[in-house]
């Protein structure tokens, strides 16, 4: 009784704190929602095993405890009182486990308990996670989705988690689920509209160099997005392999289904066509992984970009002013610090502002002298770059996740589109440039 009153007590405190928003502390979370209704419902069961013991005791002919059961007469208004109570105190205590029950399980499909409870596991998601268009969606929205199948199924999963975490058997880095997730039509889909045509999008992608005026050039592509409505014929662009009058089947033969041999395409009017890789035997094929293609087979990273290469990433910042493109040589040598080797974050934190702040006041002195804000201010990019992209305690480093969208770091389109798909009556799966874009 101890147990349980205290547990409901200190319970229903952090209950209406956390309703109110008075903590947020992932790690309090687990205590108050997951351990404490835990000692609450131990508690309870204590209660009626105590009664069982003493009942077993006298069977025994052991003496009676000094805990004596009362005798209820419900004539008596004293004892009616006390029913009441007692009863009154148990719809309280079912009330409790309900809204323990509750709001456990909706802490658990929090993406505060996602990312944060595993701290290191789970940081370079995170971090990405909450840099992305999708931050907004909870991680459940997408990885689990409705339905009580995949709820329990998460739950399983989430089980063998919590052991590989306790007893650190997880990998390094932790793989892409993609054989686990949910199909693309149960959750891209909820939100998003298949059908819908978007026409040509315009992208602005800029550059610099490594000399000291960190020389700008910019490439225009004009992406033929594209897209397909059954009802009105439109199929075309990038988007026409989502046309819902358009299936296009694989075979993956690796587990993250960057090698594909095998291609069927068949359109609106059931002309069917095999697309298969030269050299790719029968048995390779068959071995593999065949599945429909959906948004997640190019759009693979859709809440956990991640930079693919260090030029990549300090082009991106100069071109949004994070690091000053005027400052000399900042692209090299925000590059250069950028590649070195560190073993942790803040070892790499003070590494890349040692390297850059150095190089300035002992080779570009009228810069460090003059702009010493801009120097801070490349120095807090360049390191704010590592710290998204780089995650040394799992062995994440630029490019360790393949990214489908273009062709540029990964094979991405190229993994159909390279010339070496054929089908029996000699027809390609091109690698024509214009298909999916013109460059300016």
């Amino acid at each position: 009784m101890v147990l349980t009153t205290i547990s409901a007590v200190t319970f229903l405190v952090v209950f209406f704190a956390d309703l109110f928003g008075l903590h947020t502390n992932p790690y309090l979370g687990i205590l108050f929602f997951l351990v404490l209704p835990g000692i609450f419902v131990v508690g309870l069961l204590l209660i009626p095993f105590g009664a069982w013991v003493e009942r077993r005791r006298r069977a025994r002919g052991r003496p009676a405890s000094e805990v004596r059961w009362p005798r209820f007469d419900f004539n008596d208004p004293i004892h009616r009182r006390a029913a009441v109570i007692i009863f009154g105190l148990t719809m309280a205590n079912i009330v409790i486990v309900s809204l323990a029950a509750y709001r456990g399980v909706e802490y658990m499909d929090s993406p505060q308990f996602c990312g944060q409870v595993c701290h290191t596991v789970m940081k370079p998601e995170f971090s990405a996670y909450q840099d992305s268009a999708h931050s907004r969606v909870a991680c459940v929205q997408c990885h689990i989705g409705p339905g009580a199948s995949w709820f329990a199924r998460s739950k399983v999963s989430g089980l063998r988690q919590v052991f590989a975490v306790s007893f650190r058997t997880y990998s390094r880095p932790i793989p892409s689920p993609v054989q686990n997730l949910r199909p693309a039509r149960d959750t891209c889909e909820r939100c998003h509209w298949p059908e819908k045509f978007h026409g040509d999008k315009i992208r602005r992608i800029v550059e610099y160099g490594e000399d000291e005026k960190n020389t700008e050039s910019v490439t225009t592509l004009q992406v033929h997005v594209g897209g397909g409505s059954e009802r009105l014929g439109i199929a075309q662009g990038i988007h026409w392999h989502m046309n819902v009058a358009n299936e296009v089947e694989y075979v993956a033969t690796d587990d993250k289904r960057q090698v594909i041999p095998w291609v069927r395409v068949k359109d609106r009017s059931g002309l069917v066509r095999e697309y298969v890789a030269d050299g790719v035997t029968p048995d390779q094929i068959a071995k593999g992984e065949r599945r429909r293609m959906d948004c997640m087979d190019c759009h693979n990273r859709p809440a956990h970009q991640m930079a693919q290469t260090p030029e990549r990433a300090v082009n991106e910042r100069m071109a949004s002013g994070e690091i000053p493109k005027t400052l000399p040589f900042v692209r090299r040598e925000a590059v250069k610090a950028l590649k070195a080797s560190y073993a942790t974050q803040e070892a790499a934190d003070e590494g890349i502002a040692r390297s850059l702040r150095e190089f300035y006041r002992a080779q570009a002195s009228d810069a460090h002298m003059g702009r010493r804000q801009d120097v801070e201010r490349a120095v807090n990019a360049t390191t704010g770059i590592y710290r998204r992209s780089v995650f040394p305690e799992m062995r994440v480093q630029f490019g360790t996740y393949p990214n489908n969208i273009g062709h540029m770091d990964f094979p991405g389109c190229f993994r159909c589109h390279d010339d070496t798909h054929k089908a029996k009556d000699g027809k390609k799966i091109g690698q024509d440039c214009d298909s999916c874009h013109g460059i300016q």
